[in-house]
């Protein structure tokens, strides 16, 4: 028997899936956040992401990444994501994300909305692989 699904994948039209992979040694300073659950970092290496990364540990050694690019518009000059706690903001439109999750959470009343965009990671030992 083969089995069918009606869901599909709803592809983000305003952001490029680039390919890339880096290695983030957690015992670094600059990523010693980190190590505590719910402490974003932001990763802005040339070539990674399209405009950066934002990294957190969300517990039991496992870490999310995100595009740190708005997902609801096409990348610009103010569509670059800050870090407000534990959430991204896009200065853009005022568009507010949770790093835990990367939902949008307010997302408007009319029209489609994305979530950020993620990207796969994987730890070993001290070094977090973020990929793509």
């Amino acid at each position: 028997m083969l089995s069918c699904s009606t869901q599909t994948t709803r592809r983000n039209p305003y952001l490029q899936e680039v390919n890339f992979s880096i290695e983030i040694n957690l015992n670094l300073p600059t990523y010693s956040p980190l190590k505590i659950i719910g402490n974003p970092v932001s990763v802005s290496t040339s070539g990674v992401g399209t405009q950066g990364i934002i990294l957190m540990n969300t517990g039991f050694d496992s870490f999310v990444a995100f595009e740190a690019s708005c997902a609801n518009h096409a990348p610009n000059s103010c569509s670059r994501l800050r870090i407000d706690g534990q959430n991204a903001l896009c200065s853009c439109e005022d568009y507010q994300y949770s790093l835990f999750t990367g939902q949008l959470l307010n997302a408007p009343t009319e029209g489609r909305s994305y979530d950020l965009l993620a990207y796969s990671t994987r730890l070993n030992g001290n070094v977090l692989q973020v990929f793509n």
